[in-house]
């Protein structure tokens, strides 16, 4: 896992915003959410309804809004409005929305192709 904030990021003027912290050349998959106070991600989503959650490739989570943890491998770290936290390959994930402040993410994976309706 790495943490960073927008800030950290470089003007990069052509190719996806996030290109220096996560492999891939496009952007190829994504979302906005929006989670309820105190919702935990990805809970029963694993093998036989456990709590595990992972992927092949990295996943970037950009906190636009609100705060609350990251869990990571069992490890909690806090995150907050203008984080940016990248999951790398492998690692069981799940955010967890402040009960006072919700959370607002940006998400996306990177990779060698463009988005499908970008084809």
């Amino acid at each position: 896992m790495k943490k960073l904030r927008i800030s950290d990021l470089r003007d990069i003027g052509s190719g996806h915003i996030l290109q220096d912290v996560m492999p891939g050349a496009y952007l190829s998959s994504g979302g906005l959410a929006f989670s309820a106070r105190g919702e935990r991600s990805h809970t029963h989503d694993g093998p036989d309804g456990r709590d595990y959650h992972v992927h092949g490739d990295s996943e970037a989570f950009v906190i636009m809004q609100g705060s609350g943890m990251m869990e990571i491998n069992g490890n909690l770290i806090p995150v907050t409005t203008g984080d940016i936290v990248i999951v790398e390959p492998g690692e069981d994930h799940h955010l967890i929305s402040s009960e006072d402040d919700p959370i607002v993410t940006v998400w996306c994976h990177a990779g060698p192709n463009h988005h499908k309706n970008q084809q």
